[in-house]
């Protein structure tokens, strides 16, 4: 089989249109470097040969004829020397092949029998001359012809067969040797020439080969393997790409994110290879709008990019996004089951929202971010109010860095009341912060910056111990109910610390409830699973915070060990109508069913405690109960509500 593949490469070389474009091209390539030589050395042996016979020959033989054909060589070695055969394609570089075939033919049969002519003027030193020139003829065509075996073969057989036949016609026996002589190297050298040959289609095909695997190794590495879609590095090229030419030409184009809302807990319920059906159909609905102007990309996990190369006007982009976060939206069939993954977006318009790719990029993350937090399920346009957003998380994540959060934090805590007996039974820890140059920072703010800063879990242990410290204050009978951030329990170092904390605190543990957001769990399930088993094995109660607001609530409180299970306060402006009573009473349900205490937040009014006391509910929380205080005024109101050695009661 070797033997066979090796005289068909051999073959591609010889017969004309048996051969491969790929190596055509390499064959022009090569010959460009040797065919200038060979007339070079044709017109040299021609004037060399032209000259020892001119006292002999007519002129015409001497001068006459060798003129035009040493021309003829020199136009001919300017024109190959002047070629670029690297942008000839393979078709055409096979047909030049075939034309230097052609007049490799006419140039051999014009000079052996030029020479041929000559040989019969002179004495024995002019015709050796004419030997020596044939044989030189022959030897330099094999040598500057090796990657176009068909030409040399050609000259080989034409200059040898015209010169064998008269050296064996002649007569002479030195001819007849030097003829034979020459015949013997000329086989040698063709056979040489045969495995050169072959040794670089060896070679050509090898680097098509090399080339091609590193094409394929270079489309793998842009290529994410499960939805066939470019991946994150592809697409950070590409956007850069972009930017360099919108410099130049002052294009603008759009930068999307968009982000699958409840992937994990499908991802959970459902497992691995239902989360991967989900994400290859959601590759597939996104290159349904791909494009020459567009370029989308699985940035990684349930992230996906879209740059929209020549971007038009803002609301015609935004409109485009709505309408593929609408296709995300749509739902997926799993088998027998369908599964809705939903899907937010952020969009960033270039050079309006930046003009780097990191801060194009961090800009339309922002807006997927504030569309998760703010309008799940849509599309959010990066504005000058997200612009003024970040300069303001920017001046807390300063003011945070350099603040002593020992002195400018503090704890106030809210009353959590039992509706039985009128009692205040847990109080929650709710942080405040003073910065002397930004003022009073809420909550919300200066906790989603630490997140976001990697400061969380300083700042929660901080809290905690301050929270121990206080409640150590607090009547025995009262618990303490502290807010863990959705960071906290992915950090094992954190969690063991929060148990260190604790123990050395002497609080019971049995009093102190850690509250967990859905958030916190759909960051690392397992993760939160291991956690809660470690907390709850020294005694501390957990509680799912803001239940009701998430997708699969549901999901967790099975599979969790909770304690107690936290009434959204959305649901109490309502509580009053047909659908706010059934809401809430079918949660106080499933916490009655489940073993669970049941706590409605947000209470504000008579009506709204009176109708969460009439559906069962027994813990209630909110404004009406009282307002969040430091715990010298919480002391002092436990001490007016009640007498010596009384629980605290409202």
């Amino acid at each position: 089989m070797k033997f066979i593949h090796g005289r068909r490469e051999l073959l591609s070389g010889i017969v004309p249109g048996y051969t491969d474009p790929e190596a055509c091209t390499r064959q022009l390539m090569e010959l460009k470097k040797q065919v200038p030589s060979l007339y070079a050395l044709l017109s040299v042996n021609a004037c060399a040969l032209a000259f020892t016979h001119y006292p002999f020959a007519p002129a015409w033989l001497t001068v006459g004829l060798p003129g035009p054909m040493i021309a003829l060589c020199a136009f001919r070695a300017v024109h190959w020397w002047r070629m670029q055969p690297q942008d000839i394609a393979g078709p055409a570089a096979l047909k030049r092949m075939r034309a230097t075939s052609l007049l490799t033919v006419l140039f051999s049969v014009v000079f052996v029998g030029w020479a041929m002519m000559l040989n019969a003027y002179g004495g024995p030193f002019e015709q050796g001359h004419v030997a020596i020139f044939v044989a030189i003829t022959v030897i330099a065509c094999i040598f500057c012809l090796t990657h176009l075996p068909l030409a040399a073969f050609l000259v080989t057989v034409i200059v040898m067969g015209v010169f064998l036949i008269h050296c064996f016609t002649s007569g002479n026996s030195v001819f007849i040797a030097i003829a034979l002589n020459t015949a013997f190297v000329t086989v040698v050298m063709v056979r040489i020439l045969t495995n050169n040959f072959l040794a670089f289609l060896q070679l050509v095909a090898s680097k098509a080969e090399a080339q091609r695997l590193s094409e394929e190794n270079q489309r793998l590495a842009h290529t994410d393997s499960l939805t066939g879609l470019p991946n994150r590095r592809y697409f950070f090229q590409r956007l850069d790409a972009l930017i360099a030419a919108s410099a130049g030409n002052g294009a603008a184009f759009a930068l999307a994110i968009f982000d699958l809302d409840r992937f994990k807990p499908i991802n959970d319920t459902f497992g691995h290879t239902a989360g991967d059906r989900v994400l290859e159909e959601t590759g597939r609905r996104l290159e349904a709008f791909a494009g020459s102007g567009m370029t989308i990309a699985r940035l990684g996990g349930d992230e996906f990019g879209v740059l929209i190369h020549a971007a038009a006007r803002p609301d015609e982009v935004a409109d485009l996004c709505d309408r593929i976060c609408a296709a995300l939206r749509a739902p997926i069939s799993l088998g027998d089951t369908q599964v809705v993954p939903g899907c937010s977006g952020g969009l960033a318009l270039y050079p309006q929202a930046g003009r780097a790719a990191d801060a194009l990029f961090d800009r339309a993350d922002y807006a997927l971010y504030h569309s998760k937090e703010r309008k799940r399920g849509s599309m959010t346009l990066f504005s000058q109010e997200h612009e003024d957003a970040i300069r303001d998380a920017r001046a807390v994540e300063t003011a945070l860095q350099s603040a002593d959060l020992a002195a400018e934090m503090e704890m106030h805590y809210q009353p959590i009341l039992d509706t039985v007996t009128d009692r205040i039974t847990t109080v929650e820890a709710l942080a405040r912060w003073t910065s002397p140059k930004l003022g009073r920072v809420p909550p919300d703010r200066f906790i989603a910056v630490a997140e976001r800063c990697g400061m969380i879990h300083s700042v929660t242990l901080l809290l905690l111990r301050k929270a121990l410290a206080d409640a150590a204050r607090l009547p025995p009978e009262i618990g303490l109910s502290f807010n863990l951030s959705s960071h906290d329990l992915a950090s094992s170092e954190t969690v063991i610390a929060i148990l260190a904390a604790v123990r050395q605190s002497g609080l019971d543990p049995r009093r102190i409830t850690l509250e967990l957001t859905e958030t916190a769990l759909m960051r690392d399930f397992e993760g939160a699973q291991r956690a809660i088993t470690l907390l709850r094995a020294l005694g501390i109660k957990i509680a799912l915070d803001d239940f009701g607001t998430g997708y699969s609530s549901l999901n967790y409180v099975h599979r969790l060990p909770l304690d107690r299970i936290k009434i959204d306060r959305g649901f109490m402006a309502d509580v009053e109508s047909d659908l706010g009573r059934s809401v809430v009473s079918t949660i106080l349900d499933l916490c009655q069913n489940l073993g669970l205490d049941g706590i409605a937040e947000g209470i504000e009014t008579m009506e709204q405690l009176n109708a969460v006391r009439r559906h069962g509910c027994r813990y209630v929380q909110g404004y009406l109960i009282g307002l969040p205080q430091p715990i010298t005024e919480l002391l002092q109101r436990l001490a007016a509500m009640t007498g010596p050695g009384e629980p605290a009661a409202i």
